[in-house]
C-alpha cells in the first residue's frame, strides 16, 4: 500500500528552500585558511547552492568593498550562467557595503535589497601605489633595471613616474570602467534614474541608492524572503567546505600566517567607504 497516496498533499509537501550564499570581504584577496572571494574559491559553493535540494531561489548576502574587477566579472558571470541553467531567481541583500566590485556582484541578482544605512555604489576603477624614487636616492641606493621590451618597467615605483606611463594606465582604467558601466546598465536597465550620472565612483546610502535605482528596495533577508516565499520557507546556508583538519580544530602553520601587505590592501578598500 502506498501511504503517501492516501495522505493529503500538505502533509508531506516540503517547505520551499532558498539557498543562501554569503559573499563577504575584499574580492580577489585571499589569505592562508581564508580563500577569499574569487571565482575558483566560490565555484563549488555556487554550484551546490543552485543545484542541491531543489531550491526555489538563491539569495546572495553581500558585504564587500570591492577588489579585483576581473574576479568580480568572473563570479558575476558564473552566477548568471547558473541562474540561466536552473531557471532560479537570484536576490541580493546588502549588509554594510556593496561598493565597486561588491556592487558588480550585487548586479548579478535579479533584484537588490539593502538596509537604509548600507553603503552602495562606487561604480568606478582605481589604481593606487607609492613612489620611492626620491627615498632610495636619499640613502644612496641605486636602482638597476634591465628589460627586453620598452614597457616592462611600466610604473616602476622605484623610478620617477613617466607621463606616458600615466597616460597608458589611464587608458586601461577607462577601458575597465566602460565594462563596469556596461554591466550595470545591462543588468539594471530602465530601473536607473534617468539623467543621473551614477558612474563617477560616488557612494550612496541604501535610502539614496533606492532613489537612483541602484537597488530595488529597503529590506533584510529573512523578512523579505518570507514575504516572497511564505512563512515556512527554509533558508539553507552554503559556504566553502572545510578540510577535515580544520573541522577538528587543527590549525596548520600556514593558516596562522597573515600577509601584512594583503591585510593592508584589504583595509584600504574598506577605508574608502568609511568602514
Amino acid at each position: 500500500m502506498n501511504i503517501t497516496r492516501s495522505l493529503p498533499a500538505p502533509f508531506f509537501r516540503r517547505p520551499p528552500r532558498v539557498a543562501v550564499v554569503r559573499l563577504q570581504g575584499a574580492i580577489g584577496i585571499s589569505r592562508p585558511g581564508a580563500p577569499g572571494l574569487s571565482d575558483a574559491a566560490l565555484a563549488e559553493t555556487l554550484e551546490r547552492a543552485f543545484r542541491k535540494g531543489k531550491p526555489v531561489a538563491v539569495a546572495l548576502i553581500i558585504n564587500s568593498p570591492g577588489g579585483s574587477p576581473v574576479q568580480s566579472s568572473l563570479i558575476a558571470a558564473r552566477i548568471r550562467a547558473l541562474a540561466a541553467e536552473t531557471g532560479l531567481p537570484v536576490h541580493a541583500f546588502v549588509e554594510d557595503v556593496a561598493a565597486s566590485g561588491g556592487y558588480w556582484l550585487a548586479c548579478a541578482a535579479d533584484d537588490i535589497w539593502a538596509d537604509a544605512t548600507s553603503i552602495v555604489g562606487s561604480i568606478g576603477v582605481i589604481s593606487s601605489g607609492f613612489g620611492f624614487a626620491d627615498l632610495i636616492g636619499r640613502y644612496g641606493v641605486e636602482r638597476r633595471v634591465h628589460t627586453a621590451g620598452g614597457s616592462k618597467s611600466f610604473l616602476d615605483p622605484f623610478r620617477p613616474e613617466k607621463p606616458e606611463d600615466v597616460d597608458r594606465l589611464t587608458r586601461l582604467l577607462e577601458d575597465m570602467h566602460r565594462a563596469f558601466k556596461a554591466w550595470v546598465t545591462d543588468r539594471r536597465g530602465a530601473k536607473l534614474a534617468a539623467g543621473a550620472d551614477l558612474f563617477t565612483g560616488e557612494i550612496w546610502t541604501g535610502a539614496q541608492a533606492l532613489e537612483t535605482g541602484l537597488i530595488d528596495g529597503l529590506a533584510h533577508p529573512g523578512p523579505k524572503l518570507r514575504a516572497l516565499y511564505g512563512d515556512k520557507v527554509r533558508l539553507v546556508p552554503y559556504g566553502p567546505r572545510r578540510s577535515w583538519l580544520r573541522r577538528f580544530g587543527a590549525n596548520m602553520a600556514a593558516e596562522a600566517a597573515v600577509s601584512v601587505l594583503e591585510a593592508a590592501e584589504e583595509r584600504a578598500l574598506w577605508a574608502r567607504v568609511g568602514l
